[in-house]
């Protein structure tokens, strides 16, 4: 059992703390955020308050730390993390330069603390499973992805909040497109291109609501993304080989996942559709990560696919902010 603390009691520490209740692997112990109000939040999931990252980082009985906090300073969390001798787990997006991804990695290596990060879609089942038939040969070389992440949450959300504010570059890639990028990177390898487009089409954001991305991996192949922060739900990643492509859907939002539908067609077989139902991706994620720093099996996201993942990230952003394609930092 990992004992850990989380920093950040907004939405998403709100669904860690629900998330991770009952786990056998991680208990959080410990809850720290700037808001006092926000002790009402961990006295209902009867979780002692702090009232910050620092007193976390200072508390001897926690192995651990999990990240829900805004991820400008992700960076410097988790290199403090890892100086105090803790395993950090952080949400996505794990940095915002590949600059920075570096230098959190090596501070975790450097202090042999695990380093995990909240890109819990590889961890739902159709997910999983994709990625094997893929890795098996199943669907060929693979030539193309194309993904969908959009959701309607953030309409909810107060105005003046950081997560559609300016300080938070390209708001649906931080948001959504973040774990397309990496399930991109997963089954692609690193990419070196991106072409961004950015559009505030529906909403007041500050950060833009409409996003595409086109991203070129160094394989040759591609990848067609989409995240929409103002419109209903809609969840989707297909994947085209040359002996057949797949493609998996979600049937609700993966906060309160329903289950998903994968279909399978390859070449002079049958078509293969499957139903999958309802998993906790967010706890099996987080539960790796503690099964990792307790000494079991590797975390399953190698540090260096989180790197690849952040570079691109680094790229879209300044596609968006120019319009013009943008070489992936290496």
């Amino acid at each position: 059992m990992l004992e850990v603390g989380l920093a950040g009691l907004g939405w998403w520490g709100s669904v860690m703390l629900q998330a991770l209740a009952g786990s056998a692997h991680v208990r959080i112990v410990a809850a720290a955020d700037p808001d006092p109000a926000k002790a009402a939040v961990a006295a209902r999931h009867s979780v002692r308050f702090v009232p910050n990252v620092e007193a976390l980082l200072a508390d001897p009985e926690l192995q651990g730390i999990i990240l829900c906090t805004p991820q400008d300073g992700h960076a410097g969390q988790i290199v403090a993390a890892a100086m105090a001798g803790k395993h950090v787990f952080c949400e996505k997006p794990l940095c915002l330069t590949r600059a920075d991804a570096e230098r959190a990695v090596a501070a975790c290596a450097a202090h042999g603390r695990v380093l995990g990060v909240g890109h819990e879609r590889r961890f739902e089942p159709p997910m999983v499973d994709l990625m094997a038939r893929i890795a098996g040969g199943d669907l060929g070389t693979i030539l193309q992805l194309e993904a969908n992440f959009s959701q309607d949450k953030f309409l909810a959300l107060p105005p003046g909040g950081w997560r559609t504010s300016r300080s938070n570059p390209v708001g649906p890639a931080t948001a959504t497109g973040v774990h397309l990028i990496d399930l991109a990177t997963a089954i692609l390898g690193p990419a070196d291109h991106v072409l961004a487009n950015l559009a505030t089409l529906a909403t007041d954001f500050e950060n833009g609501d409409t996003l595409a991305m086109s991203i070129r991996f160094a394989s040759g192949a591609n990848a067609l993304l989409s995240a929409i922060l103002a419109t209903p739900f809609d969840g989707r990643v297909a994947v085209y080989g040359s002996a057949g492509w797949a493609e998996v859907r979600d049937k609700a939002h993966p906060e309160h996942s329903e289950g998903w539908i994968a279909t399978y067609v390859r070449r002079g077989q049958p078509r293969e559709q499957i139903e999958y139902p309802a998993a906790g991706a967010v706890r099996a994620n987080v539960e790796a990560f503690a099964i990792a720093a307790g000494g079991g099996p590797p975390y399953p996201i190698a540090t260096g696919q989180m790197i690849d993942t952040v570079a691109a990230l680094e790229a879209v952003f300044a596609s968006a902010a120019t319009g013009q394609p943008a070489r992936v930092p290496g």
